[in-house]
């Protein structure tokens, strides 16, 4: 029962009690008799509503700096089971910010299938560094576009390369992936998986690759799913960068923004399924293989 609907029968009891009775006043031994519920009972406060307000408070002090963490992170955040959380949000009407916006590359469906199989699916590396996933994506700015590359080390979830231009050609993906290398000191992953773009399909970055002794991995045509990490990584890092990307004044402020949400993701963003950072996870990797480490 909700608290006002227990004053307005405990005022019931109340009245019908003093005119049954004839007494001008009625004890609480008497009301609780009437409820079959012990004295003590009547002085009870319920102290969950103070509690889901403390934890509201909390909520909102982590969405204020991660405003596209859902219930999940929110609760890895605060170190606390996500039940009481995915609760008091809802009641709050709490939401995580979210993109609804989804782009087709239009062009690549036109382009034949490409010769390259996809070897990642159903594949789960076990040690960083040994699968890149790559993929670029544009950014408008008030009547332009600039244009950002991106590799993750499927492993550890963490961007290790980037480039952003004002032009996606070879040359966008192609700085991304020397990005990649000089992050990682030239250790060279085994697989590079990308979707059918031209700019992946051109023989001047296969032929790179290829040179390098790297296997080119490809999704199938029109199956943007089978890239996942990557599309995954694109749709949260739009949204924490700000659905409004006009409210940069210059395309430098853009670019410095870019630059400090990838910073963002790599070393403060919660991965659900790593329950931590990407580089907090690469670090307590190596923390217990050593070994690696130093080879």
């Amino acid at each position: 029962l909700s608290l006002k609907k227990i004053s307005e029968v405990k005022l019931f009891v109340i009245d019908k009690s003093q005119s049954q009775r004839n007494i001008s006043k009625t004890t609480k031994s008497f009301i609780a008799k009437i409820f079959g519920s012990s004295r003590s009972s009547l002085y009870y406060q319920h102290k969950l509503p103070n509690k889901d307000e403390i934890l509201k408070n909390q909520i909102l002090a982590i969405i204020a700096n991660n405003p596209a963490y859902g219930y999940r992170r929110v609760a890895l955040a605060l170190k606390i089971g996500t039940r009481s959380v995915r609760r008091v949000m809802k009641r709050f009407s709490i939401r995580p910010t979210k993109r609804r916006v989804h782009l087709r590359k239009r062009r690549d469906e036109r382009n034949p299938p490409a010769l390259y199989p996809n070897y990642i699916k159903s594949f789960c590396p076990i040690t960083p560094g040994n699968v890149y996933v790559g993929d670029f994506t544009y950014i408008k700015h008030k009547n332009q576009y600039i244009y950002l590359a991106t590799y993750m080390d499927l492993f550890t979830r963490e961007i290790v390369g980037w480039s952003i231009s004002n032009k996606h050609t070879k040359f966008l993906v192609l700085d991304a992936l020397l990005s990649a290398f000089e992050t990682t000191g030239y250790k060279l992953p085994k697989f590079i998986h990308t979707d059918q773009g031209s700019e992946y399909n051109c023989k001047q970055y296969l032929n790179f690759v290829k040179y390098l002794n790297i296997s080119v991995s490809m999704i199938k045509k029109a199956s943007p799913w089978e890239n996942g990490y990557q599309e995954s990584f694109f749709s949260n890092f739009k949204t924490d960068l700000g659905i409004e990307f006009d409210r940069f004044d210059s395309i430098g402020e853009l670019v410095e923004g870019i630059h400090q949400q990838i910073n963002y993701h790599n070393n403060i963003r919660i991965h659900t399924a790593l329950k931590m950072s990407p580089s907090q996870f690469r670090q307590k990797y190596y923390q217990t293989h050593t070994s690696e480490c130093q080879s």
